[in-house]
């Protein structure tokens, strides 16, 4: 079973995805950090040099390269925010058969929560501009098999409530 977190910004799909692969014993990858290795440079550096097209672009091949080889073992994925969001990328995840779960909060949450990181994120201006992105997101990441709501949660919380949702629960 290949399981893929999304959401937006901030909702956790790292974290979780760590805390999940620790309770049920399955890889977990981070597919920026597939992109960083394949490309050999940062996600800000691959915004800077080719924009928001140009890492697009290698995102979509390096979960091409991901989801080609994730037969082998179950497996747990964080996505990228916007990476549910894209056509080629959804057909790509579809034709896997891979189970997604979309990890949500408000966009105050979200917002809050990547304030408080030290991580550089790309496309996080102001509220405003957060939550019309959120917004424009939302509608995709809804299509996702299920919807786990992070709110208030500790991670611990929310990798049990994805491993109940998975009926893998312990």
């Amino acid at each position: 079973m290949l399981v893929l977190l999304v959401g937006f910004m901030g909702a956790g799909k790292t974290s979780v995805g760590h805390a999940l692969s620790d309770r049920l014993g399955w890889r977990y990858e981070d597919l920026d950090d597939r992109i960083e290795a394949r490309e050999q440079r940062s996600i800000q550096q691959i915004f800077a040099e080719a924009g928001e097209t140009g890492f697009r672009q290698a995102e979509t091949a390096a979960l091409s390269e991901l989801l080609a080889g994730s037969q082998a073992m179950p497996g747990i994925v964080a996505l990228g925010g916007g990476a549910f969001a894209q056509r080629d990328n959804t057909e790509l995840i579809e034709n896997a058969g891979a189970t997604v779960i979309f990890l949500d909060a408000t966009a105050e949450e979200l917002f809050r929560r990547c304030g408080q990181e030290a991580r550089v994120r790309p496309l996080r201006h102001g509220l405003q501009e957060f939550r019309e992105l959120y917004d424009r997101r939302r509608p995709a990441y809804l299509k996702a098999s299920h919807r786990i709501d992070t709110q208030g949660k500790s991670v611990k919380q929310v990798a049990r409530e994805v491993a109940c949702c998975l009926g893998v629960g312990k």
